[in-house]
């Protein structure tokens, strides 16, 4: 599936809505925030997978804690999807250990929460 225009939004669009939600939201499923994001059918889940990817790719770029972290599955232990974790390794965030993984996302997790901008800052 080649990206719509629309999905080239979809990065900045996902970080916005990650940025701005309260905290007793999160974290977030996937299909909740393919749904605040007014996705619909066919492959909503795909593309929020690749706009939190982006926003995966842009944070480890930038030394950033990765807000993708806000972001889990609905199926399994509340946990992000496997390819999370694999990117997370292969941008040099987690270690290839997967043991290791359910505690790397928890501090990741709590980092992202704590980087997000003070509510009411994108008001100002």
């Amino acid at each position: 599936m080649s990206k719509t225009p629309q999905d080239a939004e979809l990065p900045a669009q996902a970080r916005a809505l990650l940025e701005r939600a309260p905290e007793a939201t999160l974290p977030m499923t996937y299909q909740r925030l393919a749904e605040a994001l007014g996705l619909t059918p066919p492959q909503t889940i795909r593309r929020v997978a690749r706009a939190l990817e982006s926003l995966m790719k842009e944070d480890a770029d930038a030394g950033r804690p990765l807000i993708a972290a806000l972001v889990v599955s609905r199926r399994g232990e509340g946990l992000p999807r496997e390819g999370f974790f694999a990117l997370a390794v292969e941008l040099g965030r987690f270690s290839p250990d997967p043991a290791t993984h359910v505690e790397a996302w928890r501090e990741e997790y709590r980092r992202a929460l704590e980087s997000r901008p003070p509510a009411g800052a994108a008001d100002r």
